[in-house]
């Protein structure tokens, strides 16, 4: 490891900085969630009103993370990053002297533009700055700061609202990310180079890492489009369960709003260690196997927690029944009585250690498609490649919403639960069937030894 002559300073304070400020971007992108009651009693929004704020928002981000993504592999990660930061900030200050749905549409649009200028560059940045078997460690970490803004925004904004109005408290945000953007420009640097170190990926291209490429190297290479699919059927399925799952408890399965909830609640728990555990455990894969040209050491694990979406959504679907006539398998019955939750139903527990399942099944892989998809590509593309995959994703979460909703509507949620089943499960044999395939994008190269 390359811990002496400044890199471990150089990547406490880079990665502090960025993961400060990524807690910053999604904490603004979220900031007219958590004051919305507040501006209601302040300005009549109905839900239309609501949807079309949100809507703005979501659109502008997907397509400023793809163009973003494209941008990172051309610009400086450092500037893209603090000046989307900076951008984010000055909007949500402009937003709180706003007060007609059409003003908070517009900015809102702008904020989801500004949103997309953060993770591609910090994509770029932990690459260039950490090794190929700490690269997916890092990474997890890195997306916890959304789960820390998530997690601590609510309570936060609670708070304040009892001695600020919404407005104050949007300003006050705003201001804060704006002037971090400037501590970002002073302390995140691009790569070792920028401070005179030896660059780490020089000597993973020693070891058989990846060298440059044209586009059109870059853009036919298979493995691009396999992961890109694959992303697209997780990602897809993953929007349907956080977004649909609760309805489907309560309507099809006769549970209360509180087990709806408690069983989102713990997806999200699932979620968050799943993120984690896929980046340290497929490290010290790579650690003990290294990169090589075909497969890669991730895929174990990415195949893994693919079959355990699948095994999870199959007994969501099946064993949960509005009077829970079947009974949850015997394993489970023999160690409930010794669960810390013990004094919970048997019915519950088993509903929440699913909820907790497919999260930690979900999240994983998730974290993972960015990791493989970065560290596969050529050294000028990996924030291009990225950008692809997670544009594909969206697409899925795209289907995840009308299409998705259509089924259970002229069907129902049990049959549109199953389609998503199915395709867990054919993208899941699809992905065991390529584990040998090519990996490296762009030109053709021998397999290192």
């Amino acid at each position: 490891m390359m811990e002496s002559n400044g890199y471990g300073y150089y990547r406490v304070v880079i990665f502090f900085s960025m993961f400060t400020g990524y807690s910053l971007y999604f904490f603004n992108r979220k900031t007219f969630s958590f004051v919305m009651p507040s501006v209601m009693e302040e300005i009549k929004l109905d839900k239309d009103d609501l949807g079309l704020i949100a809507s703005s928002q979501t659109m502008a981000y997907a397509i400023s993370k793809f163009i973003s993504g494209v941008l990172s592999d051309q610009i400086s990660a450092r500037w893209l990053f603090s000046i989307g930061l900076f951008l984010v900030g000055g909007i949500n200050i402009v937003f709180s002297w706003s007060s007609t749905v059409t003003m908070f549409s517009l900015l809102w649009f702008f904020n989801g533009l500004g949103q997309g200028c953060g993770w591609p560059p910090c994509g770029k940045v932990l690459r260039k700055w950490y090794e190929p078997s700490q690269f997916g460690t890092w990474w997890s970490v890195m997306s916890c700061s959304m789960n820390v803004s998530g997690s601590l925004g609510p309570l936060l904004v609670t708070v304040l609202l009892q001695y600020y109005d919404w407005r104050t408290i949007l300003s006050m945000s705003g201001l804060l990310c704006a002037a971090f953007s400037f501590l970002c420009v002073a302390f995140v640097k691009n790569e070792p180079k920028d401070v005179g170190l030896d660059s780490i990926e020089a000597a993973t291209k020693k070891k058989g890492g990846n060298c440059e490429s044209t586009l059109k190297e870059f853009l036919l290479s298979p493995f691009l489009w396999v992961l890109s699919l694959g992303y697209l059927v997780v990602f897809g399925v993953k929007t349907a369960a956080t977004d649909w799952g609760q309805l489907f408890l309560m309507q099809e399965k006769g549970q209360t709003a509180l087990m709806g909830s408690s069983y989102m609640s713990a997806l999200e728990v699932g979620g968050f260690l799943g993120s984690l555990a896929s980046g340290l455990i497929s490290d010290r894969a790579v650690a003990r196997k290294g990169l090589s040209t075909h497969g890669n050491p991730r895929h174990g694990l990415l195949l893994l927690m693919m079959a355990g979406m699948y095994v999870s959504m199959y007994l969501f679907r099946v064993t949960i029944t509005p009077d829970m006539a079947q009974e949850p398998p015997l394993w489970f019955q023999l160690i409930h009585p010794f669960s810390l939750l013990s004094g919970i139903s048997e019915k519950e527990i088993w509903i929440l250690l699913l909820g907790a399942l497919f999260g930690f099944c979900s999240y994983g892989p998730i974290a993972l498609f960015g990791v493989i998809a970065s560290e596969s590509a050529p050294s000028n593309f990996c924030g291009t490649s990225h950008a692809v995959v997670a544009l594909m994703a969206n697409v899925g979460a795209f289907m995840a919403g009308l299409p998705f909703s259509t089924v259970a509507k002229r069907h129902s949620w049990d049959t549109a639960f199953w389609v998503a089943e199915v395709a867990m499960g054919v993208s899941t044999v699809c992905f065991f069937l390529v584990r040998n395939m090519r990996t490296k994008m762009g030109p053709d190269a021998k397999k290192t030894e």
